[in-house]
């Protein structure tokens, strides 16, 4: 398998024989595969044994890896090879599947919110190495193909996890589900051991599309230590070693402070911040409105998921054919839309034909915006710290927003499904306005403004 990174535009008739993309997507899958599961399974399960929705909202403090990963990002960036985090992370997965298989657990058991935690800082510390593969990799028109595949795939996770073995999980057991789920992540580990290292970036600022933004250069408020670390030149990058000590943990520190970053990420939050808002309700919403276990398997796991795997290629096909900005500003105000059918259902309106509607175009709409989004993020990472930059903007701009689960927890709580789902949809909305408004005149760097339009 070659893993040589294109060095011209690749024509759109080309684009999917890119050899490297069946890689990414074993990578993506088997990522969303025990966070498909998990998701859906932790609040059904804890929702039936009598949690409030406030306590199932805590429930996404289990995904704090999601968050804290930037603090070691550029580890995995500077030491080692991706291949050797990869198989890493993988093999530990299907060894915490197989421990959890041998392990007696229940709803509410400590030993299984633990394992769970384990699960998703093993998941959490493999994206930031599949991150980095895939910014050093793809160009610009592959990057927004490349993420359509990326969600598509996670999708595809998610509807082995939350699908099939919460379906598993409903007719069987603990002990059976958790073996299914550790053979399906071996399989996935299988393309990793073909996988050839990918070489350096040649240039901090190295992009296959476009000349060096002089956006990328050196923050000049960062500190010396890490200045030093950071090769200037081309010689600098193939004869530096890689950071160490203080430079290297405070290394994301530095890329944080870059020019337009954190506004970048403070807006990507707000956005997600009121779409996880309402998306976090929807599993306890439909068990509260008596979608039984079986059918809430399909419904979510199985059909939304699924076609989420349409929504993903639409967004492959929205990023070569008109760009991130009229994608994402026309997905998220659709979102909008997505959470209104929501709110009308929880009134009492529409009963269950409103409730697959509202699935199946959360399925593809909200897709839609996540491929553009990550699209976005992709392209305003440098190669040179691919991991770590995209990270960034992933844990502080995305991941972050997990917290809106709590909230939405709260708001249902105190005022009910409809107001919930009406305030996380104007949120939401209000987000996605403000991001493209502020991107349009503040474009990161060459690369995000080449794609931009």
């Amino acid at each position: 398998m070659s893993l040589t990174p294109p060095t011209s535009p690749v024509p759109r008739t080309a684009l999917l024989r890119t050899p490297h993309l069946p890689l990414l997507a074993a990578l993506y899958t088997a990522q969303g595969l025990p966070y498909g599961f998990f998701t859906l399974a932790l609040p059904v399960l804890m929702r039936e044994a009598g949690w409030s929705l406030t306590a199932l909202g805590f429930l996404q403090f289990l995904a704090a890896p999601w968050v804290l990963k930037m603090l070691w990002a550029p580890v995995v960036d500077h030491h080692g090879t991706r291949r050797a985090w990869l198989l890493s992370m993988q093999l530990g997965s299907c060894a915490l599947a197989l421990a959890m298989a041998a392990m007696g657990f229940h709803e509410g058991s400590i030993g299984l919110f633990v394992a769970v935690f384990a699960f998703n800082l093993l998941a959490a510390t493999q994206d930031v190495a599949t991150d980095g593969l895939a910014v050093r990799l793809l160009n610009a028109q592959q990057r927004g193909l490349a993420n359509g595949i990326q969600v598509g795939a996670y999708r595809f996770g998610m509807v082995l996890g939350g699908g099939l073995l919460l379906w598993l999980l409903a007719r069987t057991s603990w002990s059976v589900t958790f073996l299914a789920m550790a053979a399906l992540l071996a399989l996935l580990t299988l393309p990793v051991w073909r996988m050839a290292e990918p070489p350096p970036a040649s240039h901090p600022s190295a992009d296959p599309t476009g000349p060096t933004d002089p956006t990328e250069t050196a923050h000049p408020h960062a500190p010396a230590a890490l200045l030093s670390a950071a090769p200037a030149t081309v010689a600098d990058a193939d004869a530096a070693s890689p950071p160490r000590g203080l430079a290297l943990a405070l290394l994301w520190l530095h890329r944080a402070l870059r020019p337009g970053v954190l506004p970048l990420a403070g807006l990507i939050f707000c956005f997600r911040f009121g779409d996880q808002m309402a998306s976090a309700l929807i599993t306890p919403f439909l068990l509260d409105h008596g979608v039984d276990k079986p059918t809430l398997a399909l419904m979510k796991g199985a059909v939304g998921s699924g076609t989420s795997l349409l929504g993903a290629a639409l967004g492959g096909w929205l990023m070569l054919r008109m760009g991130r900005r009229q994608a994402l500003l026309g997905s998220g105000l659709a979102q909008v839309g997505v959470f209104g059918l929501y709110a009308l259902a929880a009134t009492g309106w529409g009963g269950m034909p409103l409730l697959w509607v509202a699935t199946l175009a959360e399925g593809v709409i909200g897709t839609v915006a996540t491929v553009a989004l990550f699209s976005l993020m992709m392209d305003a990472a440098d190669p040179a710290h691919a991991g770590t930059d995209y990270t960034l903007l992933g844990s502080i701009g995305f991941s972050l927003a997990t917290l809106g689960g709590i909230a939405g927890g709260m708001v249902g709580d105190a005022f009910g499904y409809t107001a919930a789902f009406v305030a996380g949809g104007l949120l939401s909305g209000a987000g996605v306005v403000a991001l493209v408004r502020w991107l349009d005149g503040h474009p990161l760097n060459v690369r995000v403004r080449e794609a931009w339009h």
